[in-house]
């Protein structure tokens, strides 16, 4: 029996070789695998940089919170989560020290999530090493194709703007 789905990788990889149009999965496949791979190479960077316990779902998490900070529910709204996955993802980011939970000055009942020091540490070494990656994929395709690529995407996107649920999308 043959596996559809091995069978449609292959496609996948074999229509680059193909002059013809892409399939219409192709495309979702290029942008997962684009973005994947520009997070991969974050990941492993700010590993060097010290940080080498952030993973992707943090780093949604960390930009959830903000430099404002945030509540557990908060968060798992932003995140498309529950506020008890929220809450779980707070207690591992405070267990590696990037977040600590604080009293709410405008609500004593509630528990506000800050950015530690090394939390906005890791945030903009990011920031830094997304730069670089950009100039990366620059050098490879060109400052014209780049922005090209930019402006396309934003057209595309919703109006709303970016949306920090991804893990919850996934079903994470």
């Amino acid at each position: 029996m043959v596996n559809v789905v091995d069978e449609k990788v292959n496609q996948v990889v074999e229509s680059g070789k193909r002059d013809s149009d892409p399939p219409g999965f192709e495309l979702p496949l290029l942008l997962f695998a684009g973005f994947r791979s520009i997070i991969d190479r974050l990941h492993a960077e700010l590993a060097e940089q010290g940080h080498p316990d952030v993973r992707p779902a943090y780093g949604f998490a960390l930009q959830a919170i903000g430099l404002g900070g945030a509540t557990a529910s908060e968060m798992g709204r932003r995140l498309g989560v529950s506020k008890q996955a929220a809450g779980k993802t707070v207690d591992k980011l405070a267990q590696l020290g990037y977040v600590e939970r604080a009293d709410d000055p405008a609500d004593a009942r509630r528990k506000v999530v800050r950015l530690t020091g090394r939390g906005i540490d890791s945030l903009r070494r990011s920031a830094a090493i997304f730069e670089e990656l950009r100039k990366d994929w620059v050098g490879a395709l060109g400052e014209d194709r780049v922005r090209a690529l930019e402006t396309d995407l934003r057209v595309m996107a919703p109006a709303d703007g970016f949306r920090l649920d991804v893990a919850g999308w996934f079903g994470g």
